[in-house]
């Protein structure tokens, strides 16, 4: 059984830096990883995806130059490490893995429970 736990959450101020964290269990590890937002009364979005074995990552052009994703030598834990902040940034992060399709609409097979990120202005 595959599980996802998210970390890293809290609340900051515009131009703040937070890091989350997404480890999982039961995974291989030999796939996708993606890192998804959603805020209160607006659709997920997909914030920024990395493959294990080869290619660079993908961002959302709402995070590029601000977020940076990356996994961990065991292609078992992905981070987003989030600079600059911005209110808009507020919302329940989810962390994702196994993509079957495109990165930002494709399925993903495994879900955490997410964790929350509050920007203030």
């Amino acid at each position: 059984q595959v599980q996802l736990a998210e970390s890293g959450g809290g609340s900051v101020q515009a131009g703040g830096s937070l890091r989350l964290s997404c480890v999982s269990s039961g995974y291989t590890g030999n796939q996708w990883m993606a890192w998804f937002r959603q805020a209160p009364g607006k659709e997920r979005e997909a914030v920024a995806a990395i493959y294990c074995c080869r290619g660079g990552p993908s961002y959302a052009d709402s995070v590029k130059g601000r977020f940076t994703i990356s996994l961990d030598n065991a292609k078992t834990t992905v981070y987003l490490q989030m600079n600059f902040l911005k209110p808009e940034d507020t919302g329940m992060y989810y962390c994702a893995a196994e993509l079957s399709g495109a990165w930002d609409t494709g399925h993903y097979n495994f879900w955490g429970q997410g964790t929350q990120v509050t920007v203030s202005s």
